[in-house]
């Protein structure tokens, strides 16, 4: 079921975290073996723990989305010191067994649209595809939506339809937007359109790295560079130090950090929404909130 949900996901270009218990000693709901996959809305598809695990595993899935690197996760219920080469994470509401929990984010390769079909264009194409990059040619107007999630948007038409691309990619906020043109004739087109300079200024006319390129393999390479070279990449920061994923609050009965997402545990009390690792601090909340609340 993982398998095929996780291909669907790859197809879709949605980026996931694929857990599987490496390590499960008694008692514990779940076994070595079993695996999940945490989306980014905060969702886990599959079971490697009880709520209380489950509660972990969303928090940390939401942090590897963000640092790019795998995590061997340990939860234990009493404090460990910490282990080269894992993340102990002390879960005071386990059962009383220990879970490990290999993670590894699985992150969609970066896309690059190319308007055009010149020769650049597919020189371009061919150099993107080598190192990993999807790429898709353009054929007709591009519009800000179909410049959802891109990395990269490449105008090498020559003359055609550039200035509806150019803006469409700017709008969508692409992180790279390219114009393949000389510096005179791409500034008169930078300049044509009906935008502020603070949006026209992101433009890369020409684009590419100047080294010296003059056939098209050359110019799509200077091309690639550049985007390569300045393309946000994950943070690679450790799991422990990076920023929390999403917004979290303080489960009130044992602690625990919970982020506050729809699939996470919650309970409306007074009037305010409160955040549970697990059904046994619902429980036992809901049963006597005054106690929780005033401690």
């Amino acid at each position: 079921m993982e398998a095929a949900r996780a291909s669907e996901l790859r197809a879709a270009r949605v980026p996931y975290v694929h857990a599987r218990v490496v390590l499960a000693e008694a008692p514990t709901s779940a076994k070595p073996g079993a695996e999940a996959l945490v989306l980014p809305d905060g969702t886990i598809e599959g079971f490697v723990g009880g709520s209380c695990a489950e509660s972990t595993v969303r928090a940390q899935g939401l942090a590897l989305l963000d640092s790019g690197e795998s995590l061997l996760l340990r939860i234990t219920p009493v404090p460990e010191p910490d282990v080269p080469g894992k993340l102990v994470v002390h879960n005071p509401c386990l059962s009383g067994g220990t879970l490990e929990i290999f993670m590894e984010p699985v992150l969609p390769a970066p896309l690059m649209l190319i308007i055009g079909s010149a020769p650049v264009a597919s020189a371009l194409a061919g150099v993107a595809g080598q190192i990993g990059w999807a790429v898709s040619n353009v054929a007709g107007e591009l519009t800000a939506d179909a410049c959802a999630g891109a990395s990269a948007v490449v105008v090498a038409s020559h003359g055609r339809d550039e200035e509806p691309a150019l803006i469409a990619a700017l709008h969508a906020d692409v992180p790279y937007v390219g114009l393949v043109a000389s510096r005179k004739r791409g500034e008169a087109v930078v300049g044509s359109l009906d935008m502020c300079s603070g949006h026209t200024s992101r433009i890369h006319s020409p684009a590419g790295l100047d080294i010296g390129a003059r056939t098209p393999g050359e110019i799509a390479l200077s091309i690639m560079t550049e985007i390569v070279s300045l393309r946000p990449r994950p943070s690679g920061r450790p799991v422990s130090e990076s920023a929390p994923p999403a917004e979290s609050a303080t489960d009130p009965v044992c602690g625990m950090s919970v982020v506050m997402v729809d699939s996470s545990l919650h309970l409306d009390h007074a009037g305010t929404r409160q955040w549970f690792c697990g059904s046994g601090c619902l429980r036992a909340f809901a049963a006597n909130p005054d106690a929780y609340l005033v401690a």
